[in-house]
């Protein structure tokens, strides 16, 4: 099933999606499938699973330091699709390549997309990479049936947005605010306006990530978005509070 008739399958029995986020080799790849099997057990939807970078420029201070520790701990593109590959084989929800495109550009695009097809990738996620410079990509992805997700940002132009909303596939990631990820967000009347021009751009769903932290996110977005995604928030209690503490945030979201 491709990943927006996935999507909007859920949807059928749900009001909103989730989706979570792993570091691949984070604090290892063993506490990454248990929390992976977490993520199962309560029901979430995707899982972002970041290929390690030593630049993540999207990404907040957490987030860095965890890129930094996995690389230090060993982390190489090969053990990433090794890793990959057994995820995807052991969960049933969809699994999306989050990364940088430096990676990609020195394997080969094509190589990159067989490697993620081949590990049983639905799509990826690469935000350092406008859509004029992945033409190529996008179009070789959508080929082989990998759904390449474009961003929505809050100072992204009606123009813009139109054209992003052309090149994406499955859903788009629509960013709460500027910034990186892991800061709050606060939602307000603004974040109304910027959610009507993202919809007025595309038909596909939307996903809204950079700094939904709890369930009060996660309702208000109910009726304006597809796709709630939570990955900072994830991060720092598993650091905290392990594996009893990322199934009672879970559960708590789920309400």
């Amino acid at each position: 099933m491709q990943l927006e008739q996935y999507i909007r399958t859920r949807l059928e029995t749900k009001p909103i999606c989730l989706m979570t986020h792993v570091i691949a080799g984070y604090p290892s790849y063993s506490d990454n499938l248990r929390e992976l099997e977490i993520m199962a057990h309560h029901n979430v939807d995707l899982v972002e699973v970041q290929m390690p970078f030593s630049e993540p420029i999207a990404d907040g201070p957490l987030f860095t330091k965890a890129n930094q520790e996995a690389l230090k701990r060993g982390a190489t593109v090969n053990r990433y699709f090794e890793f990959f590959k057994q995820a995807a084989a052991q969960f049933d929800f969809p699994l999306l390549m989050m990364g940088y495109y430096n990676p990609v550009l020195r394997m080969g695009e094509m190589r990159f997309l067989e490697r993620l097809r081949e590990a049983g990738g639905q799509g990826f996620i690469l935000p350092d990479l406008p859509i004029e410079e992945g033409h190529s990509l996008y179009e070789r992805a959508k080929q082989q049936q990998l759904a390449p997700i474009s961003f929505m940002t809050p100072t992204t132009s009606d123009d813009r947005l139109q054209q992003l909303g052309k090149a994406g596939s499955g859903f788009l990631y629509v960013v709460a605010r500027r910034g990186v990820t892991g800061q709050h967000t606060s939602f307000g009347e603004s974040f109304h306006t910027y959610m009507q021009r993202c919809r007025q751009a595309t038909s596909l769903p939307l996903a809204v990530g950079f700094g939904i932290a709890k369930k009060e996110d996660i309702d208000f977005l109910i009726g304006q978005a597809e796709i709630a995604v939570i990955g900072t928030a994830v991060l720092k209690i598993w650091e905290s509070d392990g594996a009893d503490g990322l199934k009672k945030f879970l559960q708590a979201l789920r309400g």
